[in-house]
Protein backbone atom coordinates (compact mmCIF):
# COMPACT_ATOMS: atom_id res chain seq x y z
CA UNK A 1 0.00 0.00 0.00
CA UNK A 2 1.35 3.29 -1.03
CA UNK A 3 1.92 5.88 1.97
CA UNK A 4 1.38 9.52 0.87
CA UNK A 5 3.17 12.29 2.43
CA UNK A 6 0.79 14.40 5.09
CA UNK A 7 0.91 17.58 2.61
CA UNK A 8 -0.18 15.62 -0.37
CA UNK A 9 -3.01 14.00 2.54
CA UNK A 10 -3.76 17.43 3.35
CA UNK A 11 -3.85 19.18 -0.33
CA UNK A 12 -6.36 16.47 -1.29
CA UNK A 13 -8.73 17.34 1.50
CA UNK A 14 -8.72 20.80 1.13
CA UNK A 15 -9.26 20.18 -2.87
CA UNK A 16 -11.98 17.95 -1.63
CA UNK A 17 -13.65 20.63 0.70
CA UNK A 18 -12.90 23.15 -1.78
CA UNK A 19 -15.17 21.26 -4.05
CA UNK A 20 -18.42 20.96 -1.26
CA UNK A 21 -17.96 24.69 -0.89
CA UNK A 22 -18.30 26.20 -3.97
CA UNK A 23 -21.33 22.90 -4.06
CA UNK A 24 -24.34 26.18 -2.86
CA UNK A 25 -21.67 29.27 -3.50
CA UNK A 26 -20.70 29.51 0.46
CA UNK A 27 -18.82 32.34 0.93
CA UNK A 28 -20.23 34.27 -1.81
CA UNK A 29 -21.69 37.57 -0.61
CA UNK A 30 -24.48 39.32 -1.92
CA UNK A 31 -23.82 42.73 -2.78
CA UNK A 32 -19.80 42.40 -3.28
CA UNK A 33 -19.54 39.76 -5.72
CA UNK A 34 -20.67 39.66 -9.24
CA UNK A 35 -21.11 37.21 -12.20
CA UNK A 36 -17.55 36.85 -12.62
CA UNK A 37 -16.59 35.33 -9.02
CA UNK A 38 -20.19 33.81 -8.54
CA UNK A 39 -18.85 31.68 -11.93
CA UNK A 40 -15.24 31.32 -10.55
CA UNK A 41 -16.86 29.40 -7.47
CA UNK A 42 -19.80 27.56 -8.87
CA UNK A 43 -18.63 26.78 -12.24
CA UNK A 44 -20.72 27.56 -15.81
CA UNK A 45 -24.18 28.05 -14.89
CA UNK A 46 -25.95 25.31 -16.96
CA UNK A 47 -28.55 28.38 -18.39
CA UNK A 48 -28.90 32.14 -18.31
CA UNK A 49 -31.47 34.50 -18.47
CA UNK A 50 -31.08 38.29 -18.97
CA UNK A 51 -34.39 40.53 -17.69
CA UNK A 52 -34.85 43.91 -19.92
CA UNK A 53 -33.79 46.01 -16.31
CA UNK A 54 -30.21 44.00 -16.78
CA UNK A 55 -30.65 41.60 -13.68
CA UNK A 56 -29.57 38.35 -14.59
CA UNK A 57 -30.75 34.89 -13.56
CA UNK A 58 -28.18 31.76 -13.81
CA UNK A 59 -29.09 28.38 -13.10
CA UNK A 60 -26.46 25.59 -11.59
CA UNK A 61 -28.11 22.53 -11.18
CA UNK A 62 -26.39 19.64 -9.39
CA UNK A 63 -28.39 16.68 -10.30
CA UNK A 64 -28.21 13.60 -10.99
CA UNK A 65 -25.86 12.99 -7.89
CA UNK A 66 -26.35 16.43 -5.93
CA UNK A 67 -30.16 17.36 -4.64
CA UNK A 68 -30.38 20.83 -5.67
CA UNK A 69 -30.22 23.36 -8.15
CA UNK A 70 -29.39 26.93 -7.05
CA UNK A 71 -30.18 29.88 -8.44
CA UNK A 72 -28.26 33.20 -8.55
CA UNK A 73 -29.45 36.29 -8.89
CA UNK A 74 -28.05 39.76 -9.43
CA UNK A 75 -28.96 43.13 -10.16
CA UNK A 76 -28.76 45.35 -13.21
CA UNK A 77 -25.46 46.37 -11.30
CA UNK A 78 -24.27 43.20 -12.27
CA UNK A 79 -23.88 42.09 -8.31
CA UNK A 80 -24.92 39.09 -6.57
CA UNK A 81 -28.37 39.29 -4.72
CA UNK A 82 -28.98 35.78 -3.46
CA UNK A 83 -28.47 32.56 -4.43
CA UNK A 84 -31.31 29.86 -3.37
CA UNK A 85 -32.10 26.36 -3.99
CA UNK A 86 -35.09 26.28 -5.84
CA UNK A 87 -36.00 21.98 -5.75
CA UNK A 88 -37.93 22.82 -2.43
CA UNK A 89 -41.47 22.58 -1.91
CA UNK A 90 -41.99 26.32 -1.81
CA UNK A 91 -40.83 26.38 -5.21
CA UNK A 92 -42.80 23.65 -6.19
CA UNK A 93 -45.74 25.04 -5.21
CA UNK A 94 -45.40 28.24 -7.56
CA UNK A 95 -45.90 25.74 -10.82
CA UNK A 96 -49.16 26.54 -12.19
CA UNK A 97 -50.80 23.62 -14.85
CA UNK A 98 -52.35 25.53 -17.59
CA UNK A 99 -50.49 28.49 -17.33
CA UNK A 100 -46.33 27.26 -17.46
CA UNK A 101 -44.92 26.03 -20.41
CA UNK A 102 -41.04 24.25 -20.84
CA UNK A 103 -39.71 28.37 -20.52
CA UNK A 104 -41.23 29.03 -17.65
CA UNK A 105 -40.04 25.61 -15.60
CA UNK A 106 -36.91 25.96 -16.75
CA UNK A 107 -36.65 29.22 -15.08
CA UNK A 108 -38.71 27.94 -12.10
CA UNK A 109 -36.54 25.09 -11.13
CA UNK A 110 -33.47 25.18 -14.02
CA UNK A 111 -32.66 21.81 -16.19
CA UNK A 112 -34.19 18.72 -15.70
CA UNK A 113 -32.08 15.56 -15.66
CA UNK A 114 -31.47 15.49 -19.29
CA UNK A 115 -31.67 11.50 -19.08
CA UNK A 116 -34.48 11.02 -16.69
CA UNK A 117 -36.62 12.77 -19.62
CA UNK A 118 -38.84 10.61 -21.04
CA UNK A 119 -41.95 10.91 -23.82
CA UNK A 120 -45.14 9.02 -23.62
CA UNK A 121 -46.14 8.80 -27.10
CA UNK A 122 -49.86 7.40 -26.03
CA UNK A 123 -50.29 10.20 -23.72
CA UNK A 124 -48.56 13.21 -25.91
CA UNK A 125 -46.60 13.50 -23.05
CA UNK A 126 -43.42 14.75 -22.15
CA UNK A 127 -42.15 14.32 -18.54
CA UNK A 128 -39.42 16.46 -17.12
CA UNK A 129 -37.71 14.89 -13.96
CA UNK A 130 -35.24 16.32 -10.71
CA UNK A 131 -33.47 14.70 -8.03
CA UNK A 132 -34.89 16.28 -4.63
CA UNK A 133 -34.41 16.17 -1.20
CA UNK A 134 -38.26 15.86 0.12
CA UNK A 135 -39.71 17.41 3.52
CA UNK A 136 -39.12 13.98 5.31
CA UNK A 137 -34.90 14.33 4.32
CA UNK A 138 -35.11 11.65 1.99
CA UNK A 139 -34.31 11.16 -1.38
CA UNK A 140 -37.14 11.82 -3.83
CA UNK A 141 -38.36 12.33 -7.27
CA UNK A 142 -40.16 15.46 -8.97
CA UNK A 143 -41.90 15.56 -11.78
CA UNK A 144 -43.38 18.01 -14.15
CA UNK A 145 -45.57 16.65 -16.85
CA UNK A 146 -46.07 18.64 -19.87
CA UNK A 147 -48.90 18.72 -22.97
CA UNK A 148 -46.71 17.04 -25.62
CA UNK A 149 -48.34 19.65 -28.73
CA UNK A 150 -48.49 22.99 -26.33
CA UNK A 151 -45.90 22.34 -24.06
CA UNK A 152 -47.95 23.42 -21.31
CA UNK A 153 -47.28 21.83 -17.79
CA UNK A 154 -50.06 19.48 -17.14
CA UNK A 155 -49.50 18.61 -13.60
CA UNK A 156 -46.81 17.75 -11.75
CA UNK A 157 -45.90 14.49 -8.87
CA UNK A 158 -42.83 13.87 -6.31
CA UNK A 159 -42.45 10.45 -5.17
CA UNK A 160 -39.65 9.02 -3.50
CA UNK A 161 -36.26 7.81 -5.13
CA UNK A 162 -36.55 3.90 -4.08
CA UNK A 163 -32.75 3.39 -5.00
CA UNK A 164 -31.80 2.75 -2.27
CA UNK A 165 -31.25 -0.43 -0.12
CA UNK A 166 -33.81 -2.72 0.17
CA UNK A 167 -35.96 -0.29 -2.04
CA UNK A 168 -35.65 2.48 0.97
CA UNK A 169 -35.23 5.95 -0.43
CA UNK A 170 -31.90 7.07 1.08
CA UNK A 171 -31.00 9.93 3.18
CA UNK A 172 -29.95 12.69 1.66
CA UNK A 173 -27.24 14.50 3.04
CA UNK A 174 -27.38 18.39 3.78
Amino acid sequence: MPRWPLSALLLAAALVFAGCASYGGRGLQPGVDGVAEVVAVMGEPALRWRDPDGSEQLAFPRGPAGVHTFMAHFGPDGRLQRIVNVLDTAQFARLQPGRDDQASVLRLFGPPVPQWTVYYEARDELVWEWAICDEWNRRARFDVLFDGRTGVVRSSYQLPDLRGRDGIAPWCSR
